[in-house]
């Protein structure tokens, strides 16, 4: 594996995101002296958050999975998750509402999972799911500490057994064709497949490899943090803290002060020089590649992943048979896909996720409140450069209306406290409006997504999501700590981890 070579004791971290946060705590638990130079008030990047009128809205990521990733990133300085956050695993993990009125609740626990399943689509379905659920704990265990959790200088790293493994298992093929050889009912395929949004691709053209995302949250179940998810990083940034890192916020980077092919400081747009010995870049990779003055060469250009609408809700009552996350599916699905992937349009038929964090914590709502989200998947601005600041209100209506009529509530009792569209993600510094990165095509996967160490630059590595692992907390926060390994290499001892079903890390087999 290719590590910076020379002095590496004083680090920066460009961004306090979640790869950052991550990145600072695996180096300083390493011994190095890290400082963190970030352009907003606080920790989080993606993970953003507003406080509206007594209620605390996550702006950023709602679904978080895989704990034991979490837990090993604040163990890398000797501290544990549970005296730094408080966090609760939901269950159901969501509740799935059809177009035909059935309601399906998504369970992590196989036996009850099978029950919920046998009384929607009959015993054969349940069967189905058991065979399924085996297929994707065998692919989650080909996958996570070889391919997900690995750096690779090379494709000709993947060749071995492992690789042959994932291609047994049908890694390689469609990731719906892959779900549809285990259950037939149409609705409950969504329910394993959903999850291709993502990555920013149609579960029919995703790699069925994908389908570990599907096994994150309905094997290895959803969590929540009390507090919010803006708890996460408060609290990643304090463990970081009290390790030695120091933390430099409403700080913007304008250069990088450069000595032959490394870099020798980070010059902020205040004027202040901070030396290194390397450099961590966990910002957006146009940001990263402008300072670094490269790019990577690519035969085929990059392709963003769609955008999102979020509508930030305020509501006097629960509206009934609503849970922390709910999926509203349409009548159409594949269409859904066609219209934001292939075509760039809006969703004609529009399926949405609702997330009531006060289902679970109920701080985060003044009393006799409810907070709310509803998110509608929708085209970048490079796919299609709509004018949301004029647009954004009327399609939050439709939203909210499309919501309204699924569930049964009256669109007049609820009070919008705050909307994010792509003109909104933009203005924020994210590509294109996206906070969801690249896709995750196959010209976009593994060694062929972004690597983390530009040849340009001896002394610099790359983190976050539009690097590798990819989109997600869970990959973010490995991200940091693959970062971590180029700088410092893999340290002596590290066992090879892999997360069990309950989302613990738990030693794996095979080489590291």
């Amino acid at each position: 594996m290719r590590t910076v070579a020379g002095s590496t004791d004083r680090i920066v971290v460009i961004g306090a995101g979640l790869a950052g946060l991550s990145a600072a705590l695996h180096l300083a638990g390493r011994g190095r002296e890290v400082t963190v130079v970030e352009r907003l008030a606080g920790p989080g990047g993606r993970a953003g958050r507003r406080d509206v009128a007594g209620h605390l809205l996550d702006t950023g990521p709602t679904v978080l999975t895989m704990p034991g990733v979490v837990e090993d990133t604040f163990a890398a300085v000797g501290e544990s998750m549970a005296d730094r956050l408080r966090m609760v695993r939901l269950d159901p993990a969501y509740r799935a509402h059809f177009a035909d009125g059935s309601v399906l609740d998504v369970r992590a626990d196989p036996e009850a999972m099978a029950e919920e399943i046998r009384a929607f689509a009959g015993p054969g379905e349940a069967a189905g799911y058991r065979r399924l659920r085996q297929w994707l704990l065998r692919l989650y265990e080909a996958e996570f500490a070889h391919f997900i959790g690995t750096n690779f200088d090379s494709p000709l790293r993947l060749l071995g057994p492992q690789l042959a493994r994932l291609t047994v298992l049908g890694g390689f093929g469609q990731w719906e064709r892959a779900v549809r050889r285990f259950i037939r009912d149409e609705r409950l395929r969504r329910v394993f497949t959903f999850q291709a949004l993502y990555a920013g691709v149609a579960p029919r053209t995703a790699l069925a490899l994908y389908a570990v995302i599907a096994y994150m949250d309905t094997i290895g179940g959803v969590y929540f943090p009390y507090g919010g998810m803006r708890a996460l990083p408060d609290a990643l940034a304090a463990a970081a803290a009290d390790a030695g890192v120091t933390f430099r916020y409403g700080a913007t980077v304008a250069s990088l002060e450069r000595r032959g092919r490394r870099v020798a400081a980070v010059h902020t747009e205040d004027g202040d020089r901070i030396g290194c010995d390397a450099v961590v870049l966990s910002c957006e990779l146009p940001v990263a590649y402008r300072l670094l003055g490269c790019s990577p060469y690519r035969v085929v250009p990059l392709q963003l992943a769609p955008s999102a609408v979020v509508l930030h809700l305020s509501a006097p009552t629960v509206w009934e048979g609503t849970l922390h996350h709910n999926l509203l599916f349409g009548q159409a699905w594949e269409s859904v896909f066609d219209d934001l992937v292939l075509d760039g349009r809006l969703m004609r038929d529009p399926s949405l996720l609702l997330t009531r964090p006060t289902a679970t914590d109920r701080s985060l709502a003044p009393p006799g409140r409810q907070l709310l989200s509803l998110l509608a998947p929708v085209p970048n601005l490079a796919d299609r450069p709509d004018d949301w600041d004029r647009a954004g209100p009327a399609y939050a209506r439709r939203m909210l209306d499309t919501a309204a009529g699924r569930l049964g509530f009256a669109p007049s009792t609820v009070e919008t406290l705050h909307l994010d569209t792509p003109a909104d993600w933009e203005r924020l510094g994210l590509t294109a409006g996206t906070p969801f990165s690249l896709s995750h095509t196959l010209r976009q996967t593994g060694p062929f997504r972004p690597a983390n160490v530009p040849r340009a630059v001896e002394n610099a590595v790359l983190a976050g999501c539009g690097t590798v692992p990819g989109v997600g907390i869970p990959t973010a926060l490995m991200s940091g700590r693959l970062a971590a390994d180029r700088i410092t290499g893999v340290p002596r001892g590290r066992r090879v981890l892999i997360a069990d079903p309950a989302g613990r890390l738990t030693p794996a087999s095979g080489p590291r």
